[in-house]
């Protein structure tokens, strides 16, 4: 399989969410890929209801299975996030490096997998194995994971090998999420005669100052699992970050409302109810504001996975690239939270992300190497010793 070709194929279609107008064509272009390496497969149309309101949402599902064998599901997505200011969908090959949106994040490591499969095709292995490709990775998916469990069944115990991972070790858990928008209210009045009105933006300083307040409480918190040293960090650690403020209609009126965007990062020691109440009682404890909270999105912090597969898989990791570990991802997703506390599975991650690969930035892209390795690595780690000679 010419795998540089897949991806640069791939990288082609541009499946950007926002708007999300082209996941079939992915699905379209992957169904005979998988096939052809022996999974029987499925394209799934995501009802309405079941994709968070949104149209046009299509899954693909393959099996190649091993019945009374460790359950054993791939994870993969296909979307990635808008690009401007670079030709993001004309891959090019440059110093052993292919560029293109979502070539590290993550469509670099389906080629990869493909490739893994593809070594082992016909030959006896060590799990029963299913694979989703799914869409929405980068705005919500938790309504698409749920809808697409009826077609991956057994979940029960089930192992979720997640691709949209980091590269070198392997990633065990990752933090939750909450984000929230704080409407503060005022009124309107012209600019002259501020002293009849009340300033939404002026008050909303106030707000603002308070959950700074909170937040350098917060990002002391320090879990006890330790993250890759590419992060700069020793350990995950809990956020608080205020990243956009709106307000206003023009220069000489004053505001009668202005909004204010948090995005709350959970350990996993930590728990969605406690990070709200937390928020909520700095709100209250800001004297003369009127506010209103909308709760827009949030992701429960899972434990770490703990199991000998864990540490099979960081085995052959060191074994293929000299280097391993077992980290904590200092990112959020949906899919850890389902796979734990939905199906009772257990979730870990490796793929082909590096912070060398500017993921969602300009120039974008993957390490040929490192596609090529995450193969070998899938190859021993899903393969019986028999079956695992290139």
């Amino acid at each position: 399989m010419d795998y540089v070709k897949v991806l640069e194929e791939l990288l082609t279609i541009d499946s950007s969410v926002p708007p999300g107008h082209n996941f079939e064509a992915c699905m379209d272009y992957l169904q005979p890929l998988f096939r052809g390496v022996g999974f029987e497969t499925q394209k799934i149309a995501i009802p309405k209801d079941k994709a968070e309101g949104r149209d046009g949402r299509f899954a693909l599902v393959g099996h190649r299975r091993q019945l009374g064998k460790p359950r054993l599901i791939f994870y993969a997505h296909v979307d990635v996030v808008p690009a401007q200011g670079w030709d993001a969908f004309k891959p090019r090959r440059e110093d052993g490096k292919i560029y293109g949106r979502g070539a590290a994040d993550m469509k670099g490591a389906i080629p990869a997998l493909l490739l893994a499969l593809e070594n082992l095709k016909d030959k006896p292995l060590k799990y029963d194995i299913s694979v989703m490709v799914t869409t929405d990775e980068e705005v919500g998916q938790a309504d698409q994971l749920r809808y697409l469990g009826q077609y991956l069944q057994p979940v029960a115990g089930a192992y979720v090998f997640c691709l949209d991972a980091s590269f070198g070790y392997v990633g065990i858990t990752n933090l939750g999420a909450l984000q929230m928008y704080v409407t503060v209210k005022g009124k309107s009045v012209h600019s002259a005669l501020s002293h009849l009105g009340e300033n939404a933006v002026e008050k909303a300083n106030r707000v603002v100052n308070a959950l700074l307040e909170l937040k350098g409480r917060v990002v002391q918190r320090k879990s006890r699992v330790e993250t890759h040293p590419e992060t700069g960090l020793k350990r995950m650690e809990a956020r608080l970050n205020i990243n956009m403020i709106t307000g206003g209609l023009k220069v000489n009126i004053v505001p009668d409302e202005c909004v204010i965007a948090v995005d709350r990062r959970l350990i996993p020691e930590e728990n969605l109810q406690a990070a709200e109440k937390e928020i909520m009682d700095t709100l209250a404890a800001v004297p003369d504001v009127r506010w209103e909270v909308a709760r827009t999105f949030d992701i429960p912090p899972v434990p770490p996975c703990e199991d000998p597969v864990v540490d099979e898989l960081a085995a052959i990791i060191k074994g293929v690239t000299g280097q391993t570990g077992k980290y904590g991802e200092m990112g959020s997703g949906d899919l850890p939270h389902i796979v734990v506390d939905e199906w009772g599975g257990k979730e870990f991650g490796l793929g082909v992300i590096r912070s060398s690969c500017n993921i969602h930035g300009k120039d974008e892209f993957v390490y040929q190497q490192d596609m090529e390795d995450l193969a070998t690595i899938i190859t021993r780690f899903i393969g019986l010793p028999e079956s695992r000679s290139r």
